[in-house]
Order: C-alpha cells, then structure tokens, then sequence
C-alpha cells in the first residue's frame, strides 16, 4: 500500500514540475517578444541614414538635418551616420535597399519624388510600393536660377528664349527636376520635348557648371542654390511656389505672378528597406514626429524654406498614391513617361 501512495506522490511530483517549466517557458517565450519590440534599438548600435545622391544635393541636406536635429534634441542613444549612395538620380540607392537590406533594421534613406519620377520614366525596377516608407518630412519648392551676369531677367524672358530655339539652351536638372521646367515651358506654349537638358546628380554638381559657365540655367530645391543667391553669384527668375516665400528668395516672384500658372513641390521624406519590422517602423514615426516640432528642426526648415508637412500611416499612403497619379499625368503631358 505505502508503495502505490509513493508512486502516485512521485507521478503527482513530475506532473507539478512538468507544468511549472512549460508555464515558465511561455512565459519567457512571451516577455522576449515583448522585450524584442520594446528594445529594438536599445543596444545602441549605429543606424545609417542614406542620402542617395551626391554631398550638396537636397537629399545630402536632409539627411543631414535630421541628423544635426536628432543630435541635437537628445532624440536617439545611438550614432547615426550618414552615407552618400549617388547614381542615377537615387535609383542605384533604392535598388541596394531593396535587394539588400530587406528586414533590417540599422538602415534608413531619404526619399523624394525621384522614387516616383526614375519608376515612371522607365528608369528604375523599383518605386516607393516596393520599400517601407516610413514618414512624410517637409515639402521644398523648386526654383529656376540663372548666372549673376546672365541677360536673362524675368522667368518670361527666359521661357521666350526657350520656345525659339529649345536645343540651344542646356538647362541644368537632376533627373526628377527635369519635370517642373518641362511643366513651366509646356504652359508658356513651347515643346517641352525638345528641351536640351543635362542631367546631374544633385545641387552641388549644377552650381558648380553654373559658376563655370557651363550652363545659362539650371532648377533645382531652393536650399540648394540659397547660398550662392545669398551671395549674389545667382540670380533666380522664380519660385514655384502657390505664394512668394522668405529667406534668400524673399525677393523672387512666383512663377504664377509672371503669368506662367505652375506650382511645383518635392516631397521628402523617409524610408526603410522592404518588410521592415514593424515596431522599428513605429519608433521612427515617433522620433521623426517629436523631432520636426524641435526648435532644432524648425530653425533648419526655415533658413532652407522648407515647409513641414508631417505624414504617417494611411494619411501617407494616400498621399504618395494621389502624387504618383498626378506626376504620372504631368510625365504623359510633357512626354517624359515611358
């Protein structure tokens, strides 16, 4: 008898002890995916921020300014250096992204509407359905500069030029820039087709060929060319801009003003490799919003005449779908689509 009642007391023992361990593996299994989401970005390792184009470009610039602001407000434990990808107007960039950091965490890229432009234009494999967008910054107006000593004096007397003899006149763009120029001479009455452009990486290289004589022309972001107007080495004809601005360009009129009824804004935001996780993805909406409310940030966005237009979420989403439908069009009506 005391032999069944010590086998039945050991059974009971195992039993206990079966359930205690399977209890406290769940328990861990559950505290890890908990502890997974909350410290992503807890072991302080480096995050890099990819600016697709060239030292001086608009992309550069960003990147850099998030990177100043971050610093600057305390936003993250962790260094955040920043890389420059050029080639092919961001497309190069966007491809290493997308076939070689899918999932990861450590890297993120600026963006802008070239994600949009390269795909419709027929120019890369890839368009911003194919990342994680992550958050919509700011919007930056273009604007249309020429040499302090060029004879061009208005937007109007630059664009009359143009319609007479498009070939003889190389106007300077990154490839996404082409669009608002193509969009400026198609409502003047000219063939935006046979404009002679020459294509550049971003705003460091067009200033240069400008200051060489390289080029009577060139549009680009105001934030690029701000100093070089600032300095009077520029003078720019326009603002594409619904109303005139501030900073450098307080003094330009829009090109609506001078009877060319176009308005033409680059989006810039940022974006993560395909299938980013998802509470990485949340932890930069959250920096990127606290940080664009810094006086940090809003000292940065107005000396470069950037207007802050946070987006996230579905509001984003919506946003970038309406916005490639609107550039595709403009793209088909100036004969730049593929």
């Amino acid at each position: 008898m005391k032999s069944v009642k010590k086998k039945w007391i050991m059974v009971l023992i195992i039993c206990l002890t079966f359930v205690v361990v399977l209890a406290g593996c769940n328990s861990s299994s559950s505290a890890g995916k908990a502890g997974a989401k909350a410290d992503v970005y807890s072991k302080g390792k480096p995050v890099t921020i990819v600016a697709p184009a060239p030292p001086g470009s608009g992309w550069d610039l960003t990147a850099r300014a998030l990177v100043e602001t971050f610093t600057k407000e305390k936003a993250v434990k962790f260094p955040i250096p920043v890389v420059n990808e050029p080639g092919a107007t961001g497309a190069v960039s966007l491809s290493q992204l997308v076939t070689q950091s899918k999932g990861a965490v450590d890297k993120i890229s600026v963006t802008s509407t070239p994600i949009m432009v390269n795909y419709l234009r027929g120019n890369s494999d890839y368009s911003y359905k194919d990342v994680t967008m992550i958050a919509r910054l700011m919007t930056e107006y273009y604007t249309v500069v020429v040499p302090k000593d060029s004879p061009y004096k208005s937007l109007k007397d630059l664009l009359n030029d143009v319609k007479e003899k498009p070939q003889s006149i190389p106007v300077g763009a990154s490839g996404d820039d082409q669009l608002p120029f193509a969009l400026l001479v198609d409502e003047a009455g000219g063939d935006a087709k046979q404009l002679k452009f020459v294509s550049y990486e971003g705003g460091g290289e067009i200033t240069n060929a400008l200051l060489n004589g390289d080029l009577k022309v060139a549009v680009s972001g105001i934030s690029e060319f701000s100093s070089q107007i600032e300095a009077g080495k520029f003078r720019a004809l326009a603002v594409l801009s619904d109303k005139r601005l501030g900073g450098a360009v307080k003094d330009v009129p829009t090109a609506i003003e001078q009877g060319v009824n176009v308005s033409y804004g680059n989006w810039r935001g940022v974006m993560g490799p395909p299938d980013m996780p998802k509470e990485a993805v949340k932890y930069w909406q959250d920096v990127i919003e606290t940080s664009l409310q810094s006086d940090t940030w809003k000292e940065i966005a107005k000396k470069n005449q950037w207007e802050t237009t946070f987006m996230k979420g579905e509001e984003l989403q919506k946003y970038l779908d309406e916005t490639n439908h609107s550039i595709e069009k403009a793209l088909q009506k100036t004969g730049q689509a593929k």
